[in-house]
């Protein structure tokens, strides 16, 4: 049974006036329990070595999964990212590079993902996991 609900349009709405429209990320896929999304490898995004910067990969490791919590609890909630880790595996220095989220445990308060990185040879370039906080909205 899908856990989503929303639209690739909702997705990417998400990213309107963000951090994530500044890198460039483009939520590709919504699955039953996967969400997937892309980013440049271009001059928003890489270091002075002119690689991917590890913080880009987090950013869109953190992107990907706080909003996969959104959609999956609907929009009467709040859902941040409270703890992110990220292991940078090997580097690239052009093209995309592809998130897939998938969860590792959708409880009520708390959420755990599980963010894998690859570019478009599909060679892993970055393994994350990311908790996300659920909460009431504030009025």
């Amino acid at each position: 049974m899908p856990i989503f609900k929303a639209t690739l349009k909702v997705l990417n709405s998400f990213n309107s006036n963000t951090l994530g429209e500044n890198l460039g990320i483009e939520f590709t896929e919504i699955g039953d329990n996967f969400v997937r999304a892309k980013m440049p490898v271009d001059r928003r995004t890489v270091q002075p070595y002119g690689i991917l910067h590890g913080g880009a990969s987090v950013a869109l490791a953190e992107t990907i999964g706080s909003v996969a919590s959104q959609i999956a609890v609907g929009m009467d909630r709040t859902c941040v990212g409270v703890e992110i880790n990220a292991n940078h595996l090997k580097s690239v220095s052009s093209g995309y590079v592809h998130a897939t989220a998938k969860p590792i445990r959708i409880g009520n308060n708390i959420h755990v993902w599980n963010i894998e990185i690859l570019d478009d040879h599909k060679n892993l370039i970055c393994v994350s996991r990311l908790t996300v906080l659920v909460k009431p909205k504030k009025s």
